[in-house]
């Protein structure tokens, strides 16, 4: 048997990642020593980037798991100690640079994050519904995904993921909590119990920045973000603070809320932002004889996308129609999206269609209403 060393021990080390920022420990100046005893037991000492880190008994595991895969390891003990606002303040610096101001990255130009801003022109269309699938379903395909529950007053993402966790701070930076793979942020995360959030415009329009840029969101392949319904602050501060975010219209087939849905994509016009798409959602009610009952009309995502396209003067597709499951609003309830439940399901498979056609979504021009005076490329 081929004698333990320090190296072996380090290079098992480098394969683990920090659950919150996913990068290898060995990279983020985690591991405090390593100790190799006569009989191959091994100490490892661990710094935590934060003393209430709420992940240090899955770093312990996984660390402990680590090792005692390398040939010639025996038991395996592991410390745990704290980093010095020094090293909190070396691995600031590490991931986000020497700016003394935090910036939004999804705002750069070389950021290769596609930004959806799921909006609606009225409540009760299922717009979370659907963002927590979205965000689900492209996490389970393997994309790096996360979701920032910007409906202030009317947050519900974190129970829709199934989640209470609360993010941790890191000198100037917020890590945040993961739920099926997809990273999140809320207000709900920072109030206590079900406490109404009473803001003006101003103090939503500086939440939403922090939440862009005071968050470490880690190389994401997509972000989605669960506006308020309506056209209000919260969408007028996303074009300010992300151009170049797309617009995802959720509406129902029901001919008064795509009226209302229509205002939203519309929203385009003023902002020069693309619109990704329609999402019609509670489509129809499958019955146990296979028949479909419309339980709120028809046609009405495709309307929207009809006005849409004649008003930006871009082809605006509808991505999808999702039917009217009790399932959805059961998973919602439960904290596990029907994405992953049952992904086979009518409204399942549905919505995984259109999250495949929103991951692989070229970026280009088509879709975006473009002023005379403005040409982006994105």
């Amino acid at each position: 048997m081929a004698a333990l060393t320090e190296t072996a021990v380090r290079t098992a080390l480098s394969k683990v990642q920090d659950p919150e920022i996913r990068k290898p420990i060995t990279e983020l100046g985690m591991v405090k020593s390593i100790d190799i005893g006569g009989d191959g037991s091994v100490d490892i000492g661990i710094y935590l980037t934060t003393a209430g880190c709420p992940l240090r008994t899955e770093i312990t595991q996984r660390v402990t798991k680590a090792v005692a895969d390398v040939e010639g390891a025996g038991t395996v003990r592991v410390e745990l100690d704290v980093m010095s606002d020094e090293q909190r303040t070396e691995l600031r610096r590490a991931l986000r640079g020497d700016s003394t101001e935090p910036v939004i990255p999804f705002a750069q130009p070389g950021s290769l994050t596609r930004v959806y801003a799921v909006a609606s022109g009225k409540g009760g269309v299922g717009k979370s519904s659907v963002t927590v699938n979205l965000a689900a379903a492209m996490a389970a395909k393997g994309l790096s995904v996360g979701v920032l529950d910007a409906d202030i007053y009317g947050h519900s993402v974190p129970r829709m993921l199934g989640t209470d966790a609360k993010p941790t701070q890191v000198e100037r930076m917020i890590m945040p909590p993961q739920s099926h793979d997809v990273k999140l942020i809320s207000i709900a995360q920072f109030t206590q119990g079900n406490t109404p959030v009473v803001w003006r415009g101003p103090m939503l329009h500086r939440a939403l920045q922090q939440f862009l840029a005071d968050v470490f969101w880690g190389d994401l392949d997509v972000l989605l973000l669960d506006l308020p319904p309506g056209t209000g602050d919260v969408a007028i501060s996303v074009a300010q603070l992300i151009p170049g975010a797309e617009i995802l219209v959720v509406t129902t087939p029901q001919q008064a809320a795509a009226e209302v849905a229509e205002r939203a994509g519309a929203i385009a016009l003023q902002t020069r932002q693309r619109i990704a798409g329609v999402v019609e959602n509670m489509s129809w009610m499958e019955l146990p004889d296979g028949t479909r009952m419309d339980v709120f009309g028809s046609g009405g995502g495709q309307a929207v996308a009809d006005r849409l396209t004649r008003a930006v003067g871009a082809n605006v597709p509808l991505l999808g129609q999702i039917p009217l499951e009790q399932a959805v609003r059961e998973g919602g309830d439960a904290g596990v999206p029907i994405v992953l439940d049952a992904p086979d399901s009518p409204a399942g498979a549905a919505l995984r269609e259109i999250a495949d056609k929103l991951s692989v979504r070229a970026r280009g021009l088509a879709g975006m209403s473009l002023g005379i005076d403005t040409v982006r490329h994105l």
